[in-house]
């Protein structure tokens, strides 16, 4: 019980580990590319994009280090099975179709509270930067409107 208990912190420190990396490399892409300054309908569409596609590969890339873990301990037929049993787990879908065996149990619940937290940090972090941008639009407009003032 006390190995499982350790592989199951093992795993959440994974999985937040791969979304703070996702989220650093994000800022420092989104940084350099200046996206949060420019104007205009395609740049804050891209952004919107950007920011979803990133997001979810972030998502994807834990689901399938769990998805993986459980085909590799047993618990499931193969990879394929594996990633979409977390996948319902993680985003708490909890379809039932399949179940992890008894001795592994635990390991849902956990993944989905990981998981539903996980989804929470990547709304803020969308929410702060689409923030951010409209931040960045409503300045730049009034600054040009005072410009413009005789």
């Amino acid at each position: 019980m006390l190995l499982k208990l350790l592989i199951i912190c093992v795993l959440v420190v994974v999985t937040v580990g791969i979304h703070a990396v996702g989220f650093s490399m994000l800022i420092r892409a989104l940084t350099k590319s200046r996206a949060l300054t420019k104007s205009g309908f395609w740049s804050a569409t891209g952004l919107v994009l950007v920011l979803t596609c990133w997001l979810l590969l972030i998502h994807l890339a834990e689901i399938a280090v769990w998805g993986l873990f459980y085909f590799w301990q047993g618990c499931m037929p193969d990879a394929e099975t594996g990633f979409y049993f977390s996948a319902v787990t993680y985003t708490t879908l909890g379809y039932g179709d399949f179940v992890l065996p008894n001795a592994w149990r635990m390991f849902g619940p956990i993944e989905s509270l990981t998981g539903i937290l996980m989804c929470g940090l990547s709304t803020g972090i969308f929410f702060a930067i689409v923030s951010r941008r409209i931040d960045y639009a409503v300045k730049a407009k009034f600054s040009k409107n005072r410009a413009d003032r005789p």
